[in-house]
């Protein structure tokens, strides 16, 4: 299958509050997608079992939680995530975030959300 891609043409979602995803790739093995996040928009606490996580920044400056960490990533770097690797990704700073994250095997059925404890 030598089907050329793009953002134009991918199946496209929305979640969370605003944000978008473009499906680039999708089968058992990999996903791949470009999303788009606004600012102050995050994604819940996760982690998947199976499935690692490649996130690559094409535009805007990502703050990445992860296993009580957090990272600024900026455009053109990126940060690998390994399964059982409680995680989330937000838009903290002004514009919008795009990025690529790439799941090896896919994410379909591999996600827990994990409730968040109200202090």
């Amino acid at each position: 299958m030598n089907n050329i891609i793009d953002k134009h043409s991918a199946n496209h979602y929305q979640w969370g509050n605003n944000c978008d995803s473009w499906i680039l790739a999708d089968t058992p093995a990999l996903s791949v997608k470009q999303e788009s996040m606004p600012s102050d928009t995050q994604e819940k606490l996760h982690f998947h079992s199976q499935a690692q996580q490649f996130f690559f920044i094409l535009k805007g400056i990502a703050t990445f939680y992860y296993d009580g960490k957090k990272e600024i990533i900026v455009e053109h770097q990126g940060i690998l995530v390994a399964p059982m690797t409680k995680h989330f990704i937000a838009n903290e700073a002004t514009g919008t975030l795009e990025f690529l994250v790439v799941s090896q095997p896919d994410t379909k059925h591999d996600r827990t959300n994990i409730k968040e404890v109200q202090s």
